[in-house]
């Protein structure tokens, strides 16, 4: 019998938590087919074993967070609520209708302290990984990358200009064996003269740079069509089987899309064990290092047509005059020659640069045509991978460059909108990159498992 006592309705119930939660519910699907006992062996250097209190069980404390980025939550105190009122939510963290839920404090100090530094949060992602890989939902052979960015929990008025350290990073690294080994190849062929003194300084060197007082590691963002501010970047790769997430780097919002792309595919070659044969990304990742690097890999790189091109000074472009590639040299329509005079290093590429004489185009009946104003003789500059560049442009407007760069817009450009909509990605609380990178890792983490059932049931 029903009764109502000042509002409240009273009854007595003979039921179980097991039969309040629907049998085609997603979190039981979810638990069918992922098994969450890795967690136990990944957090075990956390714990220990003879001293302190009992502790929560750790795979209740992971699920609790992948609850939040399942569904949307973005607030740690609004969770705590919302799993004490759902009984799917009690289920999935194996706690009964009458137990108590972890404080919400809980949650955010184990993910402060406890797990800090652990790279727990890109294990939880990667094992999540090899299970998709085993379900056979991940080939690996065709990567989709894009990146997007995220709203930094950081003050627009508490920003400051300082003097910072420029990184070299393992682009310019990469770079800098480039440029190496040309040198030698020339200074093998007498072509230049052995430079033993290098011409960028070895010490450090300082650009100014927008800092914010509230989150230093956020970065200042100046994109067109893009909001102005303190932003992080989530850098995602996608399989295109599935549209599965299998990678994702967080950088600073004033770090170029190209910078930690090569050290990303590196690691989905090399620690993913991805047989890349394909990838596609945006624009602002084809730059001719990165089109030589994918070519030397053996992978076929798309990324959409370029836009505008040089422009020239002077009437004569490059096309008038002619190559010689046994001796690597140009002749210009009146017949004197540009030798290679050195090779220059530019902040993305290295240039061999071939220079005529002064004396050849001060007496040239072209030369109003040919120098410009600011210079006594005219220079062709040549970057060293433009072949691979040439080769890379080749592939544009093909049915295999269209299909790809359509498969990029519909995988990278719909799941940043999905992981924006219901998991958590729009803006950040926590501060400092690691935070942000673990945030987007359980963004991505959510978005997989969800694809993963989808694909499956």
């Amino acid at each position: 019998m029903l009764t109502r006592t000042e509002g409240k309705q009273l009854r007595f119930h003979m039921i179980t938590i097991e039969d309040l939660v629907p049998e085609d519910h997603f979190l039981r699907k979810l638990e069918r087919h992922i098994d969450f006992s890795f967690i136990y062996y990944d957090i075990a250097g956390c714990y220990s074993e003879k001293t302190g209190r009992p502790s929560i069980d750790p795979i209740i404390l992971i699920k609790y967070l992948l609850i939040g980025f399942l569904y949307g939550i973005e607030s740690e105190r609004r969770l705590e609520q919302e799993i004490r009122v759902n009984v799917a939510y009690r289920w999935f963290l194996g706690l009964d209708l009458d137990d108590t839920v972890p404080d919400h404090s809980t949650i955010s100090q184990n993910r402060r302290r406890r797990f800090r530094e652990t790279d727990l949060f890109r294990r939880l992602f990667e094992q999540v990984l090899l299970q998709c890989m085993n379900k056979g939902l991940i080939t690996g052979h065709t990567i989709l990358t894009d990146s997007t960015h995220i709203k930094a929990n950081a003050s627009s008025r508490k920003n400051i200009k300082v003097m910072v350290e420029k990184e070299a990073g393992s682009y310019l690294k990469r770079l800098d064996a480039y440029e190496e080994q040309e040198r030698s190849r020339l200074e093998e062929k007498g072509m230049i003269k052995p430079q033993r003194k290098r011409r960028r300084p070895e010490g450090k060197v300082m650009v100014e740079k927008t800092v914010s007082t509230t989150d230093p590691d956020a970065g200042m963002m100046h994109r067109p069509g893009k909001p102005e501010g303190m932003h992080y970047l989530s850098h995602q790769s996608i399989d295109a089987a599935n549209g599965m997430i299998v990678d994702v780097a967080v950088t600073p919002g004033d770090v170029s899309d190209s910078v930690p792309y090569l050290e990303r595919i590196d690691y989905m070659r090399n620690h993913l064990g991805l047989d890349i044969r394909t990838a596609g990304a945006d624009s602002a990742y084809g730059t001719s290092l990165i089109c030589q690097t994918m070519e030397d890999m053996g992978v076929t790189f798309y990324t959409p047509g370029v836009t505008g091109g040089t422009t020239s000074k002077v009437e004569l472009t490059r096309e008038a005059f002619e190559y010689d590639a046994e001796t690597e040299r140009f002749i210009c329509p009146t017949g004197k020659c540009l030798p290679l005079r050195s090779l220059e290093r530019g902040n993305f590429n290295v240039c061999r640069i071939y220079r005529a004489a002064p004396k050849d185009c001060i007496s040239c009946p072209i030369a109003s045509r040919c120098v410009s104003s600011s210079h006594r003789s005219r220079t062709i500059r040549v970057n060293i991978f433009e072949k691979a560049v040439q080769r890379h442009r080749q592939t544009e407007g093909t049915p295999a460059h269209t299909h790809i760069l359509n498969l990029r817009q519909i995988w990278c450009e719909g799941s940043f909108a999905a992981q924006k909509a219901r998991h958590n990605l729009r803006k950040l609380y926590r501060r400092g990159l690691e935070a942000a990178e673990d945030h987007c890792l359980l963004s991505a983490t959510a978005f997989n498992l969800k694809r993963m059932i989808k694909c499956l049931e």
